[in-house]
């Protein structure tokens, strides 16, 4: 059985990584106004961050249209693939998922499609995505592989340091004063993924100290595997890295926050996303 992965571009996966397993990646589309691009093809991502800077408002993003599944599914049909699994964006956070299981009915391919929630997104979605192209090279069938990544998805936990309160202003979420407030204080929002939301993780004064919450979470966790960093063009990230490896040996994917992600977190965001025993 030939089982092919399929994930969406909110993975924020190295494009070289997801080439190298063989992973098919479905893009998002984000706009600006009445300018329309799509995710990891039409802006670089230095491109994209001047044009966020220079704009009052976020981008507006949206899950891939079903026809793109579709497409996707048909193509790795053709070229051989005996089943396919989907691992999407979290459900809460984006209706990719809906859009795949509409594309994959839509398709009429005749082999099993499994789609898994994530829960997640960014590096913690992708690190779902390389577990599961890595065993399904190893040979592992298409439903144990998403009774398996189901069960990863839960154990997956994401910590990630904000540089700045501006997106989550321009996105809505605090108002303008708070921000301005938050931005007097020299306040870094910590944030964490649980069940499949973004939820508040803590904050602190400066971006060491942040950082250095961000490390201390992921030493509290002990025993970890599948680890990944993530960062929104962050000159300190390789200081980061350092930081884990001072505690994990094993290996450390570092991946860029894309437009979709970075819309909501904005440049400077770092984190680590893993597996718990």
């Amino acid at each position: 059985m030939t089982v092919r992965i399929v994930t969406d571009s909110a993975c924020d996966l190295p494009q070289q990584l997801a080439d190298e397993l063989n992973i098919t990646i479905v893009p998002l589309t984000f706009s600006f106004g009445n300018d329309e691009f799509t995710d990891r093809v039409s802006l670089t991502p230095t491109e994209f961050w001047a044009r966020c800077s220079a704009s009052p408002v976020l981008p507006q993003t949206a899950a891939p249209a079903p026809g793109k599944f579709t497409e996707a599914f048909t193509q790795l049909a053709k070229e051989g693939a005996s089943a396919i699994l989907v691992i999407t964006l979290s459900a809460e956070l984006s209706a990719t998922k809906q859009a795949a299981e509409q594309g994959a009915q839509a398709a009429g391919l005749g082999i099993p499609i499994r789609i898994v929630d994530s829960r997640s997104a960014s590096m913690g979605e992708g690190i779902n995505v390389v577990a599961a192209a890595r065993m399904a090279k190893a040979g592992m069938g298409v439903d144990e592989l998403a009774d398996t990544v189901a069960a990863l998805a839960a154990r997956t936990r994401v910590w990630g340091a904000l540089d700045t309160l501006e997106n989550l202003k321009k996105n809505g979420r605090i108002g303008g004063a708070k921000a301005l407030l938050a931005s007097a204080l020299a306040i870094k929002p910590i944030i964490t993924v649980d069940d499949g939301r973004v939820a508040e993780g803590g904050k602190e004064r400066t971006r060491r100290k942040a950082l250095a919450f961000v490390v201390d979470k992921f030493r509290e966790a002990g025993s970890v595997s599948n680890v990944a960093v993530l960062h929104a063009q962050c000159s300190d990230v390789d200081a980061f890295v350092a930081q884990l490896r001072e505690t994990y040996s094993g290996e450390i994917i570092v991946g860029d926050i894309g437009s979709v992600i970075g819309s909501h977190t904005g440049p400077g965001t770092i984190g680590v996303t893993y597996h718990v025993a």
